[in-house]
């Protein structure tokens, strides 16, 4: 039984629910997970953990600031143990190309090239979002030809037996 660290970044929550999601199929396997915001838990990783998933969301083309600070803090132990990046953006849903541009990019500025990564769709959360975030969020989803523009309820485009193949498959490598 190991004991796994998520520390993730969220911006609207959708990267919030796939970090729990994974912490409970990596329970559900018998080991122990802690899930952690990184705003919240603070930039170290814990003493005894056996591996990290690292969860990541893309806003304005780009990951989280304080997710990569986190990273380049500790990439030491990042490489030393096993480890993984799931990245969470709308481009994840139908744009892969651009998604993988944005790990590259995170790769990049950070210095870590995790040995796993995974790329899910995010969320279009219009009911949560204020009327001019509403506005701009529907305008780049009609720009990109997506048909999810219906302001009065929100779009989920995560691929629930993704997350959770991702986790097994991560588990099955320790």
């Amino acid at each position: 039984m190991g004991s796994i660290y998520i520390p993730y970044g969220t911006t609207e929550g959708q990267t919030a629910r796939i970090a729990e999601f994974i912490g409970d199929v990596i329970q559900a396997h018998g080991h122990q997970a802690r899930v952690a915001d990184i705003k919240q838990a603070g930039d170290s990783i814990p003493p005894g953990c056996d591996a990290v998933l690292v969860g990541a969301s893309v806003h304005m083309g780009t990951h989280e600031e304080y997710v990569q600070d986190f990273v380049r803090k500790n990439r030491e132990t990042l490489e030393r143990l096993p480890s993984a990046l799931f990245s969470v953006s709308l481009a994840a849903h139908g744009d892969a190309e651009n998604a993988e541009s944005y790990v590259r990019e995170f790769e990049e500025q950070t210095g870590w090239r995790p040995a796993h990564v995974a790329l899910f769709g995010g969320a279009l959360l219009y009911t949560h979002y204020g009327f001019i975030k509403r506005l701009i969020m529907k305008k780049i989803a009609g720009d990109k030809g997506s048909l999810d523009t219906d302001t009065s309820r929100d779009y989920v485009y995560t691929e629930w037996d993704g997350v959770k193949r991702f986790a097994e498959d991560f588990l099955a490598t320790l």
